[in-house]
């Protein structure tokens, strides 16, 4: 039994075209981490504000533990926010700044001091309790509104992009960070971001929103092998999206070319969006054969990437198109410019249309 249901939650505002939400259905089990994933003005950060009461939505209810929210004032949820600005406040030291909430709460002093060194520990950030907050750096102050948001023990921690003002190296630290403690605690959170590698690193299911709607849900690694859709892939960060109408049962013609798919495919002449998964490609030397299944094009180098660990791909076919690939390595001699033979593999050619099964 999911411990938060949104059940077709719909908002609105005067100076909006449409529903900012439309109709969102949405459940988290007790422990879990749920990331809302979508781009800007997706509705993402409307739906963590309804649930957390600071929107009261046009229609739907908000269902925790079995008590309908919809219409409780927000101290009463006994839910925890954690912004991106830190929301910290500057004039108290780091231990009352972490201590704020808890003296709302009324708790004696003893077992504030407590749980003030407490979280301190948990966050990596012991002895500095005593410091104006102004005298850390972005990600210490970004440690102390975490520990802040979890010393009251809130029933559900809604984070609203909390690192996107941090760069890219201590955001992935702290991602690998935040994980750990909610794993450990078995906090309930919902975590809204636009940014998938976070999603990815942070959550145990991801929910895609776009205009206004959840499009799909799943683990991590689920979604990143069945997008679903042409909308979730495309946000998801593949390129090779391409439409197509079926000229035999498992044969679709594209701009690649008349390719297999993998999975269900519709009869002839039926209209179909694909997917080409960006490791489904390989590059052949001199006259090297390709495998079974596999579709073999010429194309021209656009451009080839070297990104750790593995090189990125681009490609030019001869009607215009660009596709991408990820490929663990390239000939020591490929150029910008220069002709290639590509292998793709059937199985990694995927028809979106039905859910991409």
């Amino acid at each position: 039994m999911p411990i938060l249901r949104c059940h077709d939650i719909w908002k609105s505002y005067p100076d909006e075209p449409g529903p900012t939400l439309a109709g969102v259905d949405l459940d988290l089990d007790q422990g879990r981490i749920l990331c809302l994933l979508g781009p800007s003005g997706c509705g993402k950060t409307t739906l963590l504000r309804t649930v957390a009461g600071l929107e009261r939505p046009d229609r739907g209810r908000v269902v925790f533990d079995g008590r309908n929210m919809t219409g409780l004032p927000v101290h009463k949820r006994r839910f925890g926010m954690m912004f991106q600005d830190f929301a910290l406040f500057p004039h108290k030291r780091v231990s009352d700044n972490i201590a704020f909430g808890l003296r709302m709460q009324g708790r004696r002093e003893p077992d504030v001091r407590e749980r003030v060194r407490e979280m301190l520990d948990l966050v990596g950030l012991s002895g500095t309790g005593g410091k104006a907050v102004d005298q850390l750096s972005g990600g210490q102050r970004q440690r102390v509104a975490l520990a802040r948001s979890l010393a009251p023990e809130p029933r559900l921690l809604m984070l609203d992009e909390p690192f996107s003002s941090l760069d890219r190296t201590l955001r992935d630290r702290l991602l690998v960070e935040l994980r750990r403690i909610l794993r450990r605690l078995r906090t309930t959170s919902i975590f809204v971001t636009h940014d998938q590698g976070e999603a990815f690193a942070v959550a145990d299911e991801v929910s895609v929103m776009h205009e206004g709607r959840i499009m799909r849900t799943g683990a991590p690694r689920d979604l990143y092998a069945r997008p679903g859709s042409a909308v979730v892939a495309r946000f998801l960060g593949f390129e090779n999206i391409l439409s197509g109408r079926v000229v035999d049962r498992g044969m679709v013609r594209t701009s690649f070319g008349v390719v297999p798919v993998s999975g269900e495919c519709p009869g002839p002449g039926e209209q179909v969006e694909l997917l080409i998964r960006p490791e489904a490609g390989r590059v052949l030397e001199g006259n090297e054969p390709g495998r079974p299944g596999d579709t073999i094009r010429d194309a021209e180098v656009v451009d080839c990437l070297f990104r750790g660990g593995w090189f990125q791909l681009r490609v030019r076919m001869a009607d215009g198109s660009s596709f991408s690939f990820r490929l663990p390595d390239v000939p020591a001699d490929l150029r910008e410019g220069s002709p290639v033979r590509l292998a793709v593999s059937g199985s990694g050619i995927m028809n979106l249309t039905a859910g991409g099964k």
